[in-house]
């Protein structure tokens, strides 16, 4: 049997309670503390104010850490959603209420060329185009990267418009 291809996922880790800068990093230390995931890059931290779709209610709550990490993998698409929906439910992830505060949100954006529509992992991520907390932080590690169907992330974050803050004096360290 071969080992699945390599592929190069995108993820964008954010969080808006507790300590978000530590709630960042125990994810991302985690993300690479099993086997499978090899460490490419990972973005400054930008802070962002809360998302909802138009249409949505936005529940009251405070300002977002955000920030993009690059990796490669042989994992199956699934086995990574369990890995991060693990570290999620590690880091005291609720899911009470839809667009609500979060101790920790890990979404896979893109996962190499991967292409699915089940709606429990749709690849690459339906509304990453529309979301300038992840196209920024990702085209700071790799503005020429490509978003399926959407085209290049430097580009794509450049029209992406505001509501991103660089945090220069927020850092965290890369996965040992």
């Amino acid at each position: 049997m071969t080992a699945p291809a390599r592929q190069r996922v995108v993820l964008s880790l954010g969080s808006n309670l507790g300590d978000r800068l530590d709630n960042l990093q125990e994810a991302v230390d985690a993300l690479f503390d099993a086997p499978g995931m090899e460490f490419v890059a990972l973005s400054p931290v930008y802070e962002t104010a809360p998302f909802a779709p138009p249409g949505e209610t936005l529940p009251e709550q405070g300002d977002y850490l955000n920030l993009v990490v690059l990796a490669d993998t042989r994992l199956a698409p699934e086995t990574l959603l369990e890995r991060v929906l693990n570290i999620e439910t590690s880091l005291r992830r609720v899911r009470e209420v839809r667009w609500g505060p979060r101790t920790l949100d890990i979404d896979i954006v893109a996962f190499g060329d991967v292409t699915s529509d089940d709606p429990r992992l749709t690849l690459p991520h339906p509304r990453a185009h529309e979301r300038a907390f992840v196209l920024v932080p990702w085209a700071d590690v790799d503005p020429d990267g490509r978003l399926a169907g959407h085209g290049r992330v430097g580009d794509l974050a450049a029209s992406a418009g505001g509501g991103v803050a660089r945090r220069a004096d927020l850092t965290l360290q890369p996965p040992a």
